[in-house]
């Protein structure tokens, strides 16, 4: 009888055991590296959790199947705090812990640092940027997919919103790095073109700096009609706040990193904001399922949504479509080339709509441009960039589930 009960008890724990491991070996496991912790930690914490609530709701409902077995998603995350070293020690840790099929990072600096390793034969993994920087996507990385619309957009509609409101003279104060020299650049040059002057131009690491006096300070000596600042948000809001504290009446221009939802919410005076042209606040821009996501991101982190977090949920929508047409958990290369075949994704199923991916790996969706007037939000509109031609363009206007207004504004 006892070697009866042994027996069973053997058993069953071998059972567990194999259901253990069979468990294990059904998970596809996403990397998360990025600054969770510092000045940009807020902007980091909205990328992590798009990606968090994707991955949730892709395993409530079953997970995917792929050549007939189920399969479900775990998220492992680590902070990088934007350092690049550290994102490639995180990115070694994750191959060798949990053998990860692909890590979405938000910073320029630290992507770029991961592009140097992710297409190693043995080890290669699949690199989810959040970012808008172009020259990224330059590099010819066949494992790289950058997720928000490209950053050249931005600098053409707000230089030319800047123009028509009669300011000529800019100075700017924008974040370290190789995201805000490339923005820094870009729109100088967009600028003089036009016949404006670039008075002054020093950047700063809106990363781990929340004193902006120094650079404020020669910024404003030379009598700019606007700045033009931007990191991530929350210290964005604090460039705002001290460019007022020290008697700065004109406007700014906001590189698209900086959200005004955001930075609203977190000044003392929100009025500072007058003047400023910068992305459209997300509830501005609704989609159909747009309430519906508001509603279960709120409840599930207890805060409001950003395009970080709805640009980061659906790309993670994405991966997982391409994975199921990919056929494969395995093989990464495979499944980066399954992944235009997965658009359109729009807006009655998600809160931000993809039509397409760029040869370069560009996910493609529109630019939404908003404004401050009198004290009030202008209703933005949504900048349509890759349409080549007249014909293009109305085929976007015809897919489109959104009912803000759309723009053609081609990007050469």
């Amino acid at each position: 009888m006892r070697k009866c009960k042994g027996f069973i008890l053997m058993a069953a724990v071998m059972m567990a055991v194999s259901w253990s491991t069979a468990a294990k070996a059904a998970d596809i496991v996403i990397g998360y590296s990025g600054p969770l912790s510092g000045p940009a930690a807020e902007y980091g914490e909205d990328c992590l959790n798009g990606v968090d609530l994707a991955i949730q709701e892709l395993n409530a409902k079953g997970g995917i199947t792929v050549k007939g077995r189920n399969y479900t998603f775990r998220l492992e995350k680590m902070d990088d705090r934007a350092d690049p070293q550290t994102a490639v020690n995180i990115a070694r840790q994750f191959i060798a812990e949990h053998k990860i099929m692909a890590i979405f990072n938000p910073v320029a600096h630290t992507i770029a640092s991961l592009m140097k390793i992710n297409e190693e034969k043995k080890d290669a993994f699949l690199i989810m940027g959040y970012t808008s920087a172009t020259n990224i996507n330059e590099m010819g990385n066949r494992l790289l997919v950058t997720t928000p619309m490209p950053f050249t957009i931005y600098v053409k509609v707000k230089a030319d919103l800047a123009w028509n409101r009669g300011w000529r003279k800019g100075a700017m104060v924008v974040t370290a790095g190789p995201y805000g020299e490339t923005w820094r650049k870009a729109f100088s040059d967009q600028w003089v073109k036009k016949g404006g002057t670039i008075t002054f131009d020093q950047p700063a690491n809106y990363y781990t700096r929340t004193d902006f006096a120094a650079p404020l300070a020669g910024a404003l000596e030379t009598n700019p009609d606007f700045l033009l600042i931007g990191g991530p948000s929350s210290t964005t809001g604090l460039m705002i706040e001290q460019a007022r504290a020290r008697g700065f009446e004109g406007g700014f221009v906001l590189v698209e990193q900086a959200k005004l939802d955001v930075i609203v919410k977190s000044m003392e005076k929100p009025l500072g904001l007058e003047g400023s042209i910068g992305a459209a606040m997300v509830t501005d821009v609704p989609y159909p399922d747009s309430a519906s996501f508001m509603q279960r991101y709120a409840l599930n982190y207890t805060r409001s949504a950003t395009w970080e977090s709805v640009i980061n949920y659906t790309a993670m929508h994405a991966l997982a479509k391409a994975v199921v047409a990919a056929g494969t958990v395995d093989d990464v290369r495979a499944v980066r080339a399954a992944i235009p075949g997965v658009f359109p994704m729009l807006g009655d199923e998600y809160p931000i709509e993809f039509f397409g991916i760029t040869p370069n790996g560009r996910l493609i969706s529109a630019a939404p441009v908003q404004t401050v007037r009198y004290g009030k939000f202008v209703q933005p509109q949504n900048y349509v960039w890759w349409p080549r031609t007249q014909k293009e363009f109305d085929q976007v206007t015809k897919l489109t589930k959104g009912v803000t207004k759309m723009v053609w504004n081609r990007v050469d």
